[in-house]
């Protein structure tokens, strides 16, 4: 049986990635003056900046103890910890930045707040791309070796129905075929089935939509 092509961790990753082209590009199309296009980047900004936050303090807690067990350094995973610093100074910014636009809905702002999402993808990108080198072939590699196993049972139920269906339901929203396939392969379809169906509907409800403009 081969194993999988892909860890939940990189469908993740491709999640963040298209949240941020998301933004530059809507914010370097903003429409001067237009209020609900404002709030509504607010709206999924909260949840991408949910999301981010959420996987990081999970790879600190839950994923490193593990990788630390199949053979990943303590140096390698404390470079990942700076690098996590470093993008929340960006989202400290390009939060502020998303602010100060629904406040003044205004060509300024938009710019201001695009030239942030630009230096939060790049600091971003220069991560992900640093994880998938260091640590996709590790999880790959180890994808049932008991401690990895053990951390995604942790990862499955942190955070509650809720917080798991508005997850699953934003890692689909333009995920590719590969990716699809990864989830398919970690998550039951009668569990995502209810989790998107059920608990997905917040997401579907005020986030997606801003993406389908």
């Amino acid at each position: 049986m081969t194993g999988p092509q892909m860890s939940m961790n990189k469908v993740i990753q491709g999640a963040v990635r298209r949240d941020l082209d998301r933004f530059v590009s809507a914010l370097a199309a903003f429409p001067a003056g237009d209020q609900r296009r404002a709030d509504e980047l607010q709206s999924a900004w909260e949840n991408f900046d949910d999301q981010l936050h959420h996987h990081h303090t999970g790879e600190h807690e839950i994923a490193w103890p593990a990788l630390q067990r199949v053979g990943v350094s303590a140096e390698v995973l404390a470079a990942m910890d700076a690098e996590h610093d470093t993008m929340a100074l960006a989202l400290t910014t390009a939060g502020e930045a998303l602010g100060a636009l629904v406040q003044t809905p205004d060509s300024a702002r938009a710019a201001d707040a695009r030239a942030a999402f630009e230096q939060l993808r790049a600091v971003t990108v220069t991560h992900l791309d640093h994880e998938e080198a260091e640590i996709e072939p590790v999880y790959l590699a180890n994808h049932d070796h008991p401690a990895v196993v053990e951390m995604s049972r942790q990862f499955s139920k942190d955070g509650g129905l809720a917080w798991g269906g508005r997850f699953l339901t934003w890692l689909l929203d333009g995920a590719t075929p590969q990716e699809r396939a990864a989830v398919d392969a970690s998550v039951p379809r009668p569990v995502r089935t209810v989790l998107v169906g059920v608990f997905g509907r917040d997401y579907r409800r005020k986030v997606a939509p801003v993406w389908s403009r």
